[in-house]
């Protein structure tokens, strides 16, 4: 077949045109950074973030204008909760922040908590008030005005003494949340590239060797964002894209060249001339690099499948910048090896060497896989008992939506926030009716809308403040009411059904020509899961099909892909678990620095399946590479086993070392949804590295022996795609011992 020796070919074509090869890369990423410098990044909507019914209010209310508007609140009560409501300072201080309010440009809709139909925004206990108003204009715009409502509002607590008097919403949150996570991710990127440098020098002992691979990884990155741009003016993108590209790219690009880096220097400490090494480094990892590189986009391309806006641009971005680091791994760094020579040695780093072949069959991960297939049938239980107890946390997990919830609560806009939590509980993030009518002014309209307040907090599933607020053509109210619980618990679930299922039917819905849907927090999160539930085993099939049949035409059996996949669930589950125990049940959270919100991000197990299932396939097809190779020129199936995976061993513990130190400086950041997916890759990719590569991999391979290359009769017209070298061999020295009485 032509598509056989695609990475051979192209290593060769790279090499006898190194300066075009180089050049060219280095155009695209100039042109590809130009391109995104002046195309900019279009954003997914905010209407079109949600699923279901929850998506329907968002397109009614942003169709009437209502997202080109910041909702607001001013919380008004005493520093010491000595004074109420009824007090003259504070209604005094009340009505100056409702007059201040009011001259100020483009705030609309001020409501006053002292106006008897505001009765809701004044707290139970009568010390608290919130003082409601919008902000004109888009999130963007929104932001930059907020500025000058903030410094009022600052003023007027600076003079009532006594008072505390502060600001959140769209805008204040957006604007005091925006600077922090800017400096979080400054700070995640400072400490990553010095981090995945150290790692990749003490892989290869020299900076020349250590900065191949993080250069292709950036490269890779900076291309795909700049290719991005266009492609998102026709299909917008998730806001994390950027970071998800960055976590991605730099993962596999340096793992792609440190396998074919590491093969060619191998090769040339057997004694191979450079070209030698080149040739047999593409023909082996270069085409380890390929299959793993399609295996890890079809996992991605499952996200299509869930119908979220979310998923679908990430796997987009994923996608594309995996195909970008397979492309420089099978072109320009070849390209460079052949340019380079022996130079790549370059910068020695004293007192570090290199982990030759003979070495790295002699080191520690040595050590660990023979005493493994000494004793598989002790080894593979003990390993799979602990993957297995890891996991049970998993059966238990629920996922929600973070929102407001899931921010650092050290911020002072933050600490605003748990303030007007504690005096309204579920004030801040209500539940929201999009209403929409001839006339939503009509009596019949706003008889039924008071109904739907009377029914729902007399259900003791909602309480006060309901706020109206109508469009300016009357064809359209936002109704917001605060729910019960903590807006994605079970408590939040079942008072959303009721509203959606009962009450709205029995009052808005009989209305004619009325339409009402439940949108916000609590709603958004709801769809989003029952989506994941529809769709998710879906995605589950898609991947493990496509990835069964790739691995299966790879190496020629049925057994190689099934064990793949097993082991792969069990570090992906193991992961989840960890997950659960850490971030739903809210163990670690002084260390991690973050509270508990009772459930895992929605939109994170589906996320970290996808990428989890084929990150590791970089680590299974690699290994598995080199062993079917072994086995072709000679070996047992044992033989094979322990020579593939200890002469891996070093490679792969750096691979894995650089993905476990990248992915845990994400666990750093302020947000909940960084320090979970963060921890959740680290752990996935570490367990993966140890248990699953140096124990559980190489004890089930020597139970099954031969049954590891079992192809039915049936399926022998499969394409012969498996590795092959085809270059001169070694020196007699290093020659692999003859494999003996072992057959398919």
């Amino acid at each position: 077949m032509p598509s056989r020796n695609l990475a051979r070919r192209a290593a060769r074509w790279s090499a006898r045109h190194r300066r075009i090869a180089i050049l060219g890369w280095l155009a695209l990423v100039v042109a590809a950074v130009l391109l995104g410098g002046a195309v900019g990044q279009q954003t997914i909507k905010e209407q079109d973030q949600n699923n279901g019914e929850a998506r329907q209010a968002d397109h009614v209310l942003a169709d009437a204008g209502f997202f080109d508007r910041a909702s607001e609140q001013v919380l008004v009560q005493s520093e010491d909760g000595s004074l109420k409501v009824t007090s003259p300072e504070f209604r005094q201080a009340v009505r100056d922040v409702v007059s201040r309010l009011a001259e100020l440009p483009h705030t609309v809709e001020v409501q006053s908590p002292l106006s008897p139909q505001n009765a809701g925004q004044i707290s139970e206990d009568g010390r608290s008030a919130l003082v409601t108003f919008d902000l004109e204009g888009d999130s963007d715009l929104s932001e930059e005005r907020v500025g000058a409502v903030l410094d009022a509002v600052a003023e007027l607590d600076r003079a009532h003494r006594g008072m505390r008097i502060e600001e959140f919403g769209d805008a204040s949150a957006a604007k005091g949340l925006n600077q922090a996570f800017e400096d979080d991710f400054r700070k995640a990127e400072a400490l990553s590239l010095p981090i995945t440098l150290l790692i990749l020098v003490l892989a290869f002992g020299s900076l020349v060797a250590a900065g191949i691979p993080l250069l292709l990884g950036l490269t890779s990155v900076a291309i795909t964002l700049g290719a991005l741009a266009p492609l998102s003016q026709l299909w917008p993108v998730d806001q994390s894209i950027s970071s998800v590209i960055l976590l991605i790219g730099l993962a596999v690009g340096v793992d792609y060249s440190m396998f074919y880096l590491r093969r060619e220097r191998d090769e040339r400490t057997l004694g191979r001339s450079p070209e030698q090494a080149l040739d047999v480094a593409a023909a082996t990892s270069g085409r380890a690099v390929l299959v793993s590189g399609s295996t890890v986009m079809i996992a991605m391309a499952g996200m299509y499948i869930t119908g979220n806006a979310t998923f679908q641009s990430f796997a987009t971005g994923t996608i594309m910048v995996v195909a970008v680091a397979v492309c420089g791994s099978l072109t320009v760094l070849p390209a460079m090896l052949a340019w380079l020579g022996d130079r790549v040695e370059k910068g020695r780093v004293p007192f570090l060497h290199p982990r030759s072949l003979e070495r790295a069959e002699r080191g520690f991960w040595a050590t660990i896989v023979t005493a493994v297939l000494r004793r598989p049938w002790v080894s593979a239980p003990l390993a799979a008992a602990l993957l297995i107890v890891l996991a049970v946390p998993a059966l238990r997990l629920h996922t929600a939506n973070p929102g407001i919830k899931g921010l650092p609560r050290d911020l002072p806009v933050m600490q605003t926030y748990t303030r007007i939590e504690q005096a309204f509980p579920g004030g801040p993030i209500p539940a929201i009716v999009a209403v929409r009518a001839e006339d939503v002014r009509a009596i019949k309209v706003t008889a039924a809308i008071r109904a739907m307040r009377n029914e729902a907090v007399a259900s003791g599933q909602f309480r006060d403040p309901l706020t109206i607020v109508d469009s300016p053509d009357r064809k359209v109210a936002s109704v917001s009411i605060a729910i019960t619980g903590d807006g994605t618990d079970a408590r939040s679930d079942r008072a959303l059904n009721l509203l959606r299922d009962d009450i709205i039917p029995r009052t808005l819905g009989r209305v004619p020509g009325v339409e009402a849907y439940v949108g916000g927090l609590t709603a958004g999160s709801y769809d989003f899961n029952q989506l994941m539930k529809e769709r998710a085993p879906w995605v589950f099939v898609f991947v493990l099909s496509l990835a069964f049949l790739l691995l299966m035409t790879t190496f020629r059996s049925i057994v190689i892909p099934l064990k793949a996949i097993i082991l792969n669930l069990m570090s992906v589950f193991a992961a989840y678990g960890v997950l659960v125990w850490i971030f739903q049940d809210g163990h670690l959270e002084g260390l991690l620095g973050f509270t508990a919100i009772g459930g895992i991000t929605s939109w994170l197990p589906l996320f970290l399946f996808v990428i989890l299932f084929g990150l590791s396939m970089d680590y299974h097809v690699f290994i598995l590479s080199r062993v079917r190779e072994a086995y072709d020129q000679g070996m047992s199936t044992e033989e094979a086993v322990a020579h593939g995976i200890k002469a891996t061993a070093g490679v792969v513990t750096s691979a894995a070392a650089v993905m476990v130190g990248v992915f845990s400086i994400f666990a750093t950041l302020s947000s909940i949804i960084f320090k979970e997916m963060g921890i959740g890759l680290a752990l996935a990719v570490l367990i993966d590295a140890t248990i699953v590569r140096a124990v559980l991999l190489p004890a089930t391979m020597k139970l099954l022996g031969d049954w590891n290359w079992y192809l039915p009769r049936w399926l022998e017209w499969l394409p012969h795609v498996a590795v092959e070298s085809a270059a001169p061999p070694a020196p007699e020295s290093a020659a692999p011992p003859p494999r003996v009485g072992a057959g398919v």
